[in-house]
């Protein structure tokens, strides 16, 4: 019996490597809501655990047997309340009860045959080290080889059989060292099925044999079990957690945060290389080269508002005329202003503006007027921005009049942005009035 004890155990011990082996590279979702160097409140640090198993007097490892050839196989159970220090390391307090039996079926006269030793309680605080936690490669696996070592107090009765006559000993308690090694399995969040080996280094009367070759009694226990994690189920549990998943859970965040800003940096540099493109003028003639028709102009060429050359004068009789600007002559410009409107963010005249634009070229052309067009705007947005529509907007009503017939060197057109508020900017209603063009007559 055992030998086939030892050969369940190890195949239990190849099973769990194995698995462990198939599914390290899976990962667990256990570090949501907290920070790389984090404080432990991001983190469920308490947890119990139950468990139950095979107690006997024999090992795995095949050292420090005690001499009986027969054993028993008996129900072991156990509890726990651990204290999770860091991902890597926590101490729990361990409750262990059951019993211990075997069988010397060669055992001389006078000697000890047969033992039953039962144990109603014992306590040890054991420290516990988990191994997957400090891996760098696969930073949250799913399972999690752990190992612990402890010291405590254990509770026993022994009954011993000599010659077919039992006798049971005093009840003691004395100290043991606990040594648990096993896989944990990461099956829920905060929720860990528990597989291991414990062996447990008793005092020497714990199986009633004299002192002789060994001065201490080794029993095993072998276990399955549940780990789970007190507290706010909303929070992940530290020892289920890795440091380095953390880490690498905020890099993938700051690097998306810098994909991002360099996205928006790009499309900044190519909106700004338009503007100082409509902005140029390469011909150096004062218009733009947005609004220049007749782009390449000579040096010294004087030009109208579209950057079209104007017709020579041949004659050098000047006419010095008495501008006489009328009220009526004021009412036709302030219904213009008052009728113009452009499209939203742009310098495109819409055309309910057109029939009052009609009358202002009319007069133009009727009295010979000079006009200034002053285009201005509110604060919202940049300066360069504000500056440009402005300049537009005033460009775009003197190339309308221009096409109606009013001469284009007697327009002048300037934009002054935000520079020259008429209202506050801090309400909707100010920034309304301030984005305005505004026409003089002269």
């Amino acid at each position: 019996m055992k030998t086939n004890y030892l050969k369940k155990a190890s195949l239990f011990a190849v099973a769990g490597l194995i698995t462990s082996t198939a599914f390290a590279q899976q990962n667990t979702t256990t570090v949501e809501g907290t920070t790389p160097l984090g404080s432990s409140s991001e983190y469920r640090t308490w947890s119990i655990g139950v468990n139950a198993g095979i107690l006997n007097q024999s090992n795995i490892f095949g050292f420090n047997r005690a001499g009986f050839d027969k054993l028993d196989h008996n129900v072991g159970y156990s509890a726990y309340i651990k204290k999770q220090i860091s991902p890597s390391f926590g101490i729990k307090a361990q409750y262990l009860g059951g019993k211990v039996s075997g069988t010397n079926e060669n055992a001389a006269a006078g000697t000890v045959s047969a033992f039953e030793t039962k144990m109603p309680w014992s306590a040890a605080l054991s420290g516990e080290f988990t191994l997957a936690n400090t891996n760098w490669r696969f930073f949250n696996s799913i399972i999690k080889p752990y190992a612990s070592i402890g010291l405590g107090a254990l509770n026993f009765e022994t009954t011993t059989t000599v010659d077919g006559t039992a006798s049971t000993a005093d009840s003691q308690t004395k100290l043991y060292v606990p040594i648990d090694a096993g896989f944990k399995f990461a099956v829920a969040k905060g929720i860990n099925i528990d597989l291991g080996y414990q062996l447990n280094w008793a005092n020497q009367d714990f199986d009633g044999v004299p002192a002789g070759q060994y001065k201490n009694d080794l029993f095993s226990y072998a276990h399955a079990g549940l780990e789970i994690a007190l507290g706010d189920g909303s929070k992940p549990y530290l020892g289920n957690s890795n440091p380095v998943g953390t880490l690498v859970k905020k890099y993938d965040e700051l690097k998306a945060e810098r994909d991002a800003l360099v996205a928006s940096n790009e499309a900044l540099k190519s909106e700004l290389a338009g503007i100082s493109s409509d902005l140029n003028d390469d011909d150096g003639d004062g218009v733009a080269n947005k609004f220049d028709k007749c782009p390449n102009t000579p040096a010294g060429v004087k030009v109208d508002g579209a950057g079209c050359p104007l017709p020579e004068i041949k004659h050098e009789t000047k006419v010095v005329e008495k501008i006489v600007v009328t009220e009526e002559d004021k009412k036709v410009v302030d219904e213009a202003i008052k009728n113009l409107e452009f499209d939203l963010g742009k310098a495109t005249i819409r055309s309910t503006s057109y029939e009052s634009l009609n009358r202002v070229a009319a007069l133009l052309i009727e009295k010979n007027f000079s006009l200034k067009l002053a285009g201005h705007t509110d604060n919202t947005g940049s300066m360069q921005t504000n500056l440009r529509l402005s300049k537009e907007r005033a460009e775009s009503v003197k190339s309308y009049l221009v096409s109606k017939g009013a001469n284009a060197s007697r327009i002048e057109a300037t934009g002054y942005g935000p520079n020259q508020p008429i209202a506050t900017n801090k309400t909707a209603e100010g920034r309304q009035q301030n984005r305005r063009v505004e026409f003089t007559l002269y």
